[in-house]
């Protein structure tokens, strides 16, 4: 009895260990893949491609909202695609379409890194929805509204959804939209737990901070997603277990048919901005189109 005791607590410590291995390399990975990008490097990235960003920075507050802009001046003749990133993310998660041949001779583009994921440290995100839609004003005060698309990802999208001007047109990408559907994943207990929270890098407690306030802000605005007439294209995977394909359905319910479309991607994850580029960099050259 007392070896088959002494035998459960080594299995249970051997564990823990690997456990907590485990969770150190996925942190270091995905923080590798998601963590703020130094100028130098997003000009890098861009240094073999036809087309090379333009950085500047813009003023909101105390904070520099760094804007990546593929042409050096705005053609007034074409629209604008504007790209809002996610919790956590950068402006380089839309670096695939910033660099295609096809859309940058068809509109200019626009991407921003959002408060909180720059490159500046120690800085905490907004953690509010007007005030986030309040640095898009500023990021794009310059540009005609009716020549703008806005393309928003995950939280990107609820801020495109929050945005009540009438812009050319709306696309969301698993846009967040409805508390009640936002999933708690057991990740979470990591920022929620002291002992923890130390060894996560700021982007994620950031992340954690906005997905935890979704349940008490976005019931605030379920009266304020339609005050925009804007025409709203979503698209959105159906097996998205970070941001539900029903927000989409939600969508859709709540707007004019004539209003709203959704495109659905049948087993389609979160990650659709990089598993279906060629699908979305289609329905974005038709919304030019119109």
């Amino acid at each position: 009895m007392v070896k088959k005791k002494h035998w459960i607590k080594r299995v249970l410590k051997i564990s823990v260990i690997l456990f907590t291995l485990i969770f150190i390399v996925f942190l270091i990975t995905i923080y590798q893949f998601s963590k703020p990008k130094s100028d130098k490097f997003i000009f890098n990235k861009f240094q073999d491609l036809p087309f090379q960003p333009t950085i500047t920075y813009s003023n909101f507050e105390e904070h520099e909202v760094r804007l990546i802009s593929m042409q050096k001046e705005i053609d007034t003749i074409l629209s604008t695609l504007v790209f809002i990133h996610g919790s956590p993310g950068s402006a380089m998660d839309f670096k695939e379409y910033l660099s295609d041949s096809i859309m940058n001779k068809k509109a200019n583009m626009i991407a921003y890194d959002r408060i909180g994921y720059s490159i500046q440290k120690h800085e905490n995100v907004l953690n509010n929805i007007d005030k986030e839609v309040a640095v898009l004003h500023k990021v794009i005060e310059h540009l005609p509204v009716k020549k703008v698309i806005l393309i928003g990802y995950s939280y990107g999208g609820t801020i495109v959804m929050a945005n009540p001007e009438n812009y050319r047109s709306k696309i969301v990408l698993a846009p967040s939209v409805k508390g009640e559907y936002e999933p708690l994943h057991w990740i979470l207990n990591f920022y929620k737990w002291k002992i923890t929270r130390p060894l996560i890098p700021r982007i994620f407690k950031n992340a954690a901070q906005e997905k935890l306030t979704h349940i008490t802000e976005l019931p605030t605005y379920e009266n304020k997603w339609t005050n925009s007439s804007s025409q709203v294209r979503s698209i959105h995977g159906s097996s998205d277990k970070i941001v539900p394909y029903k927000n989409s359905l939600y969508l859709k319910e709540i707007f004019q048919a004539q209003q709203f479309s959704l495109k659905k991607i049948e087993k389609g994850t979160h990650a659709l901005v990089w598993t279906h580029f060629d699908l979305i960099k289609k329905e974005i050259l038709k919304t030019l189109e119109k």
